[in-house]
Formats: structure tokens, C-alpha cells, sequence
């Protein structure tokens, strides 16, 4: 009895722990906001073209895949990751050509911007879920820790699944005093965190902030949201624009390929730099993340059509969230941006660079990969109206 009992405290700290990390749902004024937003009908957000969030195909292939002893093997480095030793040093001298990007793992980027500090999808937990003990867990640490990060002038957060949005990190950020942006919604999880009410600015897709003389902008992307088991698609997921004095740049989020960035590019580019979704794509989830390929399908569409700017592979590397070799997402990129006459950045993790200056170009990876097969690629797609499926209530191979 006495070791039951000594457990029931633990369960209730695990219990509340959890039910932090869930966040919060929207109410009151921020709903009814919601409600107003041309983006939602029926009771949810909506994307602006179909997309199905529900794993397709078998069920049982795909568990097959992703459990299977071979195929986990792949899915991870043989070695150790080679994280550049960043250090507050490394970024305190202010880029010499106005823009220095810095890749801190998964789609977490600090972006020096014409004087201004951005951070978008800032992820330092060890693991990407609301467990401490359970879930995804990162493949090689933060090249820094937070504290040393220095001053940030604003947090973009692209939308709230857990390998973007995470609750420690954020909850060190709030003693900053930094600004966050966040898309429709996602504010209630930050207001629960302790961030204040007026240090957050929450956007409809192609609304904009202006803060610390840059311009953000939400614009749309092609994903779903959700933290907990009932997710009612109350909050927006988003793509973000960052314009400075003298610099564009765009952070994908979590995307699948659509038409809509041509418009995007139109409205808002060209971009010295753009930070595209490449990796945990599958044929299981064809709408909601992009292959390598897509991904540089993508950045030409913003960038009216032509090979500009730079393009940095995100959301790859880090964590384990699909079946896929884990060096694909890094290896078929440099494939497409070849075929395409088209720069790519493939720093290592906490490797600062300028992308008007030398571009980290060395694939680090191979020394620490199984040869990737060439390729399976889905064919560019053809931008369509689809009538929407009815979006998940679980994210996808554990991710978040």
C-alpha cells in the first residue's frame, strides 16, 4: 500500500504537467474572432485547398514501415550529428550584409534582419510531445542553450503541434520580455503559459504586425493544428513573411505543396532567403508536408518562377517523425536545387551564415548516413480546388 500511495503524487504532477502542455482552448473575444475569420467554416479553420490529415492508405503498412527494426535503423544517424559549436559570440557581431541565418535544428531558425532579432519556432525541450518520458526525441542537442541566445526582438510561431510550439522553451522565453506572433488562436496556449495578453500579436492569414520596424505577416499554408486528444481545429496554422528595411525572408511552417505560394511571391517576395519544410513527408500524408522536390517546386513559386535567393532546408534532422532515411530529406533537396540551377544552405545545426555571402554547401550528413537511395518522388503536382476532408483529431507519426 505504502509504495501505491507513493505513487499517487507522481501521477498527479505527470496529470497537471500534461494538462499544461495541452495548452489552452480559444474563448471568449479570441473565438469570437475566430468565428469571424473568412478561414473558418463549419466549426473549423479551414486550408485553402483540400488536404487530407488522416494517414492514407493501409494502416497496417504503414505501421509496418515505421516499426519495423530495418526501418527505424535508417531513421537515424549511424554517428554523432556534428552541431556547430554556436556561441553568443558567433551572432553578437551584427551581420555584415544587413541578413544572418541561424538553423538551431527542426525549423527552429534565428534570423538576424536588418538590426532585428527573429526566432521563428523556437523547439529546445528534449523531447517534442507533452510528456517528459515519452514521444519524439531530439537526435543531437541545442547548439546553444536559450539563455544564451541573446537579446530576440519577436518569437513567430507557425502553429501549434509540438515539434514547433513548446511549452518549456516558451515559458523561458516569457522572462525576456520578448513579442511573440502567432497565428489565429494559438495565443490562448501562450496566455495559459504566462505570456501576457499585450505582448502577443495574433493574425489571421494576411494580416500584419509591425514590430521593432519589421512587418510580419501570416500567410497561409497547407497543414492542420492540435495539441490534445479532442482537437477541435480552433487554431491557425500559418507561413510567415518578414520585411525589413533592406531584407524579405519566409518560414514555411508546415506546409503541404499548393498553389497559394505563387501568390504569396506575388504579394510579398522575392526573398533574399526562404526556410522551406522538407522533411517528414510520406505517401501516407501526401497534402500536408512536402517532399524535397515540392519543397523546391515551392520556393521557385515565390519566387515568381525564377532560381533567387537562398533556400534552407527545415524540419528535417532532429527529430524522427516519418518513415523516411533520415539523410533523404537533406540529400534529395541538393538533388532538386541542382536540376533547378538553384542555391541551397545546408548548415549544420547552430552554423550561422550570410546568405548573400558563402553558403554552407558541404553535405555534413553523409558521413553519418547510409547511402540514400535516388528517389522516390512524387510527381509535382498540378495546383486544383479539392473539396476539404474533415481534418484529424491525432497528429501524425507522432508528430506535433
Amino acid at each position: 500500500m505504502s509504495g501505491a500511495g507513493s505513487l499517487l503524487p507522481l501521477r498527479a504532477r505527470l496529470r497537471e504537467l500534461r494538462a499544461d502542455a495541452f495548452g489552452a482552448d480559444p474563448a471568449g473575444e479570441r473565438m469570437a474572432r475566430i468565428r469571424r475569420s473568412p478561414n473558418f467554416a463549419d466549426g473549423v479553420f479551414q486550408n485553402p485547398e483540400g488536404a487530407r490529415t488522416r494517414p492514407s492508405g493501409s494502416t497496417v503498412e504503414f505501421a509496418k514501415q515505421f516499426l519495423a527494426k530495418e526501418q527505424r535503423a535508417r531513421r537515424a544517424p549511424t554517428g554523432t550529428i556534428p552541431v556547430h559549436p554556436t556561441t553568443l559570440a558567433d551572432i553578437a557581431k551584427p551581420p555584415a550584409t544587413g541578413l544572418r541565418l541561424t538553423w538551431m535544428g527542426h525549423s527552429s531558425v534565428l534570423a538576424e534582419i536588418d538590426g532585428r532579432r527573429v526566432l521563428f519556432d523556437p523547439v529546445w525541450g528534449e523531447r517534442c510531445s507533452p510528456f517528459p518520458f515519452a514521444g519524439p526525441k531530439r537526435l543531437h542537442p541545442v547548439p546553444l542553450p536559450l539563455a544564451a541566445l541573446g537579446t530576440v526582438d519577436v518569437v513567430v510561431i507557425s502553429h501549434d503541434h509540438y515539434d514547433h510550439l513548446d511549452m518549456p522553451t516558451i515559458r523561458d522565453l516569457v522572462g525576456t520580455g520578448t513579442v511573440f506572433a502567432v497565428p489565429l488562436g494559438v495565443g490562448a496556449h501562450l496566455e495559459h503559459w504566462g505570456v501576457p495578453a499585450e505582448r502577443i500579436h495574433e493574425l489571421d492569414w494576411n494580416e500584419s504586425a509591425k514590430v521593432n520596424g519589421l512587418t510580419l505577416t501570416a500567410t497561409p499554408a497547407r497543414h492542420f493544428c492540435g495539441r490534445g486528444l479532442r482537437n477541435q481545429q480552433h487554431t491557425l496554422w500559418a507561413s510567415w513573411v518578414v520585411a525589413g528595411a533592406g531584407h524579405r525572408i519566409y518560414h514555411s511552417g508546415d506546409t503541404g505543396y499548393f498553389g497559394g505560394f505563387r501568390d504569396i511571391g506575388a504579394e510579398h517576395g522575392p526573398f533574399d532567403a526562404t526556410m522551406i519544410q522538407i522533411g517528414a513527408y510520406s505517401e501516407f500524408w501526401p497534402d500536408i508536408h512536402m517532399t524535397p522536390a515540392e519543397g523546391l517546386r515551392a520556393h521557385l513559386d515565390l519566387q515568381g518562377g525564377a532560381a533567387h535567393g537562398v533556400i534552407m532546408p527545415i524540419h528535417w534532422g532532429t527529430f524522427n517523425l516519418a518513415p523516411h532515411a533520415w539523410a533523404e530529406p537533406g540529400e534529395w533537396t541538393l538533388d532538386a536545387a541542382e536540376e533547378a540551377g538553384q542555391a541551397v544552405a545546408v548548415p549544420r545545426p547552430g552554423e550561422p551564415f550570410e546568405p548573400a555571402g558563402t553558403v554552407p554547401a558541404d553535405p555534413w550528413w553523409r558521413a553519418i548516413s547510409a547511402p540514400v537511395a535516388r528517389p522516390w518522388r512524387r510527381p509535382a503536382p498540378v495546383p486544383a480546388p479539392v473539396v476539404a476532408a474533415p481534418e484529424a483529431d491525432l497528429d501524425l507519426a507522432g508528430e506535433r
